[in-house]
């Protein structure tokens, strides 16, 4: 029987939440090869493992590849996963908790049950399917930075604004899933939305500019049980949510869905509840004339929110330098 030791170092031992992956005597058969940079030099008789640290230039070789997917695979809905993968950075970090520090990316456990399964969760099975051939390309990122990673490289190429993003989550196992509850209810009112999101640490402005996600995507009646688009251009990210929220007549929709609104004039743009309560309450009001008033103000202060929504909870080893905006594809 071989000594411990040496069965040890013939594994393989990922080091969770840092990036690195530790190579040992056995070599490690990736569908993506090495980069000769981070191979160490050949030594005979030494059997030192060697350590791959990624680097900027590694983590745009993963935003390239979820690109190059966005761009291949438009056969989703509007045409783009890209809403979609905006949905899993948000729904997987929007479970954060400041009183008790749990929740946020960080673990990336709605990977299982029974997170995966609670309703607000409905169909991110699509999106997390679809970054899975990228996991394997690169299976030195964790789930929980490739989400983010992702939904960053969908609001940039969707024609939104810069994301500043950084590495370091690690995954959890089922132990760390959050209870259900934790996402809005897009049934609710004003107070169930502050309730939500105070509870992360947001503020009004920082609600109605997280909303302007809206302007992405569409709902599916088999998910949340309502149906339509925000906008007429879903898969392009603009200001036109708050200006639709506000030169449009919004009348409740007569079906026996649950409770959402159409527009009165083309009737085939829907807001939820959720939405509605921005315009008629008096401390969301102000940002919406705002933002769709001027969406280069609207564009800089969605980033400063999402980048912190992205991060809560996270226990970085690296500081706000380590943050970088990736370049899009041309």
């Amino acid at each position: 029987m071989l000594p411990a030791a040496v069965t040890q170092a013939r594994g393989i031992v990922a080091v969770l939440g840092t990036g690195y992956y530790v190579y040992g005597l056995k070599p490690m058969q990736l569908e993506a090869p090495i980069p000769e940079s981070f191979k160490a030099p050949s030594t005979s008789g030494q059997t030192n493992p060697t350590i791959f640290t990624p680097t900027t230039q590694d983590y745009q070789k993963v935003y390239d590849a979820i690109a190059k997917k966005l761009i291949d695979e438009d056969d989703y809905d509007d045409g783009s996963y890209g809403p979609v993968l905006v949905r899993l950075g948000w729904h997987s970090s929007g479970t954060y908790d400041k009183l008790t520090n749990t929740g946020g990316s960080n673990g990336a456990t709605m990977r299982f049950a029974p997170e995966g399964d609670h309703g607000a969760n409905a169909g991110l099975k699509a999106a997390r399917d679809f970054l899975e051939p990228v996991k394997k390309q690169f299976p030195w990122i964790t789930h929980s930075d490739l989400w983010t990673l992702g939904a960053t490289c969908a609001i940039q190429e969707m024609g939104g604004p810069d994301i500043a993003w950084r590495p370091g989550r690690s995954d959890r196992d089922v132990a760390y899933c959050t209870p259900d509850g934790r996402l809005p209810d897009a049934s609710k009112g004003s107070d169930h939305l502050r309730g939500i999101f105070y509870r992360m640490g947001f503020n009004d402005q920082e609600i109605v500019a997280l909303s302007g996600a809206h302007a992405l995507g569409r709902c599916h009646t088999d998910r949340s049980g309502f149906e339509g688009p925000w906008t007429f251009s879903p898969i392009t990210m603009t200001n036109d949510y708050f200006k639709l929220l506000l030169d449009e007549e919004w009348d409740y929709r007569n079906w026996n869905g649950p409770r959402q609104f159409q527009d009165n004039k083309t009737k085939t743009l829907m807001m939820l509840p959720t939405d509605v309560v921005l315009i008629k309450d008096e401390g969301f009001r102000p940002h919406v004339d705002r933002y769709a008033n001027d969406q280069e103000e609207f564009f800089k202060e969605f980033s400063d929110v999402i980048m912190t929504l992205f991060e809560l909870g996270v226990p970085f080893e690296s500081g706000k330098e380590a943050r970088n905006v990736f370049k899009r594809t041309e």
